[in-house]
């Protein structure tokens, strides 16, 4: 049996939120990531990479739910994966983005803070 992920209880709610979404993304970017380079150079260690991060990333999730709801958990996730897309884009492959983009991840960042410490009350 695969072991869950602990962070202290003694952290506050919202630091154990963040830690976990922004974990969750990360795993996530690097899948993206993996992905976007298998396709373009059909490297196998890219696909290995890709899948590894996948497999983390469902137990980092798994893991994160003891502490934190689904709803809260998963919205930070995305919110972090697509600012984190959006760089990489930019900083990796050129993609130039409007800034009502940026404005547009800004009110994402806002909502998602919102949620995380109103979950906490």
């Amino acid at each position: 049996m695969v072991p869950m992920l602990k962070l202290p209880s003694t952290w506050p709610f919202v630091l154990n939120a963040t830690i976990a979404m922004a974990g969750l993304a990360a795993l996530d970017l690097v899948g993206a990531y993996a992905a976007k380079e298998w396709m373009l150079h059909r490297s196998a260690s890219m696909l290995g990479l890709g899948m590894v991060s996948m497999v983390l990333l469902f137990w980092v999730y798994a893991s994160a739910l003891q502490f934190a709801e689904l709803a809260v958990v998963t919205f930070g996730w995305i919110v972090l994966l697509q600012l984190g897309v959006l760089v990489l884009d930019q900083v990796k492959y050129g993609v130039h983005h409007p800034p009502r983009t940026w404005v547009v991840v800004g009110i994402m960042m806002a909502a998602q803070g919102y949620l995380v410490i109103g979950a906490n009350g």
